[in-house]
């Protein structure tokens, strides 16, 4: 392995640990702080020496599978039970399961990520404040291509486990956004999905 395999290797290695052990949930700003632990900012920050997104998920599942391979299974069960409940009750809003409870790659600080189509914000928190669902809000700024798009998102939270809702216009539920670690489109699941993927977990 030549040198510069070798530091990609290791900021993989450290960027996994950060998302397992620290809780840092962004790929790039796990990959940018474990990069200033080998050296300057400006020589590793950009440049052939950064891991690819997943580079890093690869080290963060050999991580998940060491040290939670026990536990690993019932917790992504439990977590996807939780997930199909809240898309069931956010059910107007044609809710999709993402992310790491998905993949089925969690660890006690992963979080529960939905999507969901709504015209407005407000839609989604008038239907949680009639059910009597505390929530928290905020607007968070993405960027897509030479665009900044504001995207709403609203935090629940059941048993210490955070259900996150991003949500996007409802013309957008075709338009699959595309994987930060594959660069594919991402994997989604429906509320009929998620009910087959929990049913063959039942008959392991």
């Amino acid at each position: 392995m030549g040198k510069l395999d070798q530091i990609r290797l290791l900021i993989a290695k450290e960027a996994a640990r950060l998302m397992y052990e620290e809780g840092v949930r962004e790929y790039r700003d796990a990959k940018r702080k474990a990069a200033r632990r080998f050296g300057p900012a400006k020589g590793l920050a950009l440049g052939e020496y950064l891991p690819s997104n997943a580079e890093i998920h690869q080290e963060l599942q050999h991580l998940i599978r060491f040290f939670e391979g026990e536990e690993q299974p019932e917790r992504a069960f439990q977590m996807r039970l939780l997930a199909l409940k809240y898309m069931d009750l956010l059910k107007p809003f044609r809710p999709y399961l993402v992310g790491s409870v998905l993949s089925g790659a969690v660890t006690s600080r992963s979080d529960i990520d939905l999507h969901l189509f709504a015209d407005t914000a407000e839609e989604v928190e008038d239907h949680l404040k009639q059910m009597g669902i505390p929530f928290d809000s905020e607007v968070v700024t993405v960027r897509k291509g030479g665009e900044f798009l504001d995207y709403p998102h609203i935090y629940l939270e059941e048993d210490e486990v955070e259900i996150e809702c991003s949500i996007y216009p409802p013309e957008d539920i075709r338009r699959i956004p595309k994987s930060s670690i594959t660069g594919r489109p991402m994997e989604r699941a429906d509320m009929d999905k998620l009910r087959k993927i929990i049913s063959e977990m039942m008959k392991v």
